[in-house]
């Protein structure tokens, strides 16, 4: 099978592209003593997983207990990495295979009551990190006072273990060039909370970061042994105007179909807000992804199934059926959008594989309960 018998809009992984992401940052994490925690929330793909582990990954990042579940058939290490909050998330949590390790990132004393019972319930210890917020404003304790005691509350529980700290820097988008002063201070903010759980008997093992814009200089962060990218398995626009990889890096695309060219100035592809997303760009420029041979040719609008592409700024013509591939704007949405991704080299159809930890089913819903890691 080639491209153009594909029903579009479909999203199409360049798999030599793929190949190459992987390999880059997994040689990055080893060329510098970092441990590589991939986040799943990009793929949800345990073959992108297992692949991921392959090449050294430590263990694997995940969001929600669906991730869990599903990367539980091929990972013994899952850090969930979003706060232990709700019975039915808890439940969960204590549910996942014996025979897997669960950590979980805590910003709340509170929490830590509950997230206790449920280990006790569910006959496991499961290990915490402590989160900070550094700058992103979203999750984690704002001092380091307030590390120090949900530390010592974890430490005082028996069916908890204080494994580390973790932050996430989603708040450096600047370019990779730019981001001297930023992570300087990231730096900075680091090494207080280090210095309070030492002072405090409590040293943080491991010291996590996140994020693919800021991932390729983590190794300047002082203290920082461990990072948890998600998006450069594929990358996308955002991840491209930044300088965090290369256009040519962008492995997934949404393969769509020119279906009108009747409005001068403009075409009409079958690829609207239920295929691209509506995020707009949080890097220089607008509109909601870009054709990946004609850059300049930006998805300026969008109904739920129409793009309108903007062809003021290009030569290039399309014709009614022509086939486009669009980068979009943030791809870890785009995938959460589909059942199944197309990996294909050059335009022959390769292979295909399912988004298995999309949506929030828990695998006894859907009665896959995994037993445990499997081979892939």
């Amino acid at each position: 099978m080639y491209l153009e018998q594909l029903e579009t809009p479909v999203p199409v992984v360049d798999l030599d592209r793929l190949a190459h992401n992987l390999d880059r940052m997994a040689a990055y994490a080893t060329l510098h003593g970092l441990r590589l925690r991939p986040h799943v929330k990009t793929h949800k793909s345990p073959r992108i997983a297992a692949e991921q582990l392959r090449l050294g990954a430590v263990g694997l990042t995940c969001a929600t207990l669906r991730e869990a579940e599903v990367m539980s058939e091929v990972c013994t290490d899952i850090l969930v990495a979003y706060p232990p909050v709700g019975a039915a998330r808890l439940e969960r949590l204590a549910m996942l295979p014996a025979g897997v390790r669960v950590a979980v990132a805590a910003d709340d004393a509170h929490a830590l009551d509950a997230l206790s019972v449920a280990a006790r319930l569910g006959h496991r210890t499961i290990d915490v990190m402590v989160e900070a917020d550094l700058g992103m404003h979203r999750v984690g304790v704002t001092s380091p006072e307030k590390a120090v005691a949900i530390a010592r509350q974890i430490d005082r529980a028996s069916s908890l273990r204080f494994a580390g700290l973790q932050f996430y820097p989603g708040h450096i988008r600047a370019k990779v060039s730019e981001q001297d002063a930023a992570l300087a201070q990231l730096g900075r903010d680091i090494a207080q909370y280090v210095d309070a759980l030492r002072d405090a008997g409590l040293p943080p093992a491991i010291v996590s970061g996140g994020s693919t814009p800021a991932a390729w200089r983590m190794h300047e962060v002082p203290g920082v042994n461990e990072v948890r990218p998600g998006t450069y398995v594929y990358n996308d626009r955002t991840t491209a105007q930044i300088g965090a990889c290369d256009w040519e890096d962008c492995a997934l695309t949404v393969l769509a179909t020119v279906v009108s060219v009747s409005v001068k100035g403009q075409a009409v592809v079958d690829a609207g807000t239920k295929a691209l997303g509506r995020e707009p760009l949080r890097a220089e420029g607008d509109g909601y992804g870009a054709l990946l041979d004609h850059p300049e040719v930006i998805v300026s609008r969008m109904s739920e199934e129409h793009g309108i592409l903007d062809l003021s700024r290009s030569a290039w013509r399309p014709r009614l059926g022509d086939q486009v591939r669009i980068v979009p704007n943030h791809v870890c949405i785009v995938v959460h959008l589909f059942d199944e991704i197309i990996g294909v080299r050059g335009h022959a159809v390769e292979t295909r594989w399912p988004v298995a930890a999309r949506g929030r089913a828990s695998n006894r819903e859907l009665d896959t309960v995994p037993q445990g890691p499997r081979a892939v």
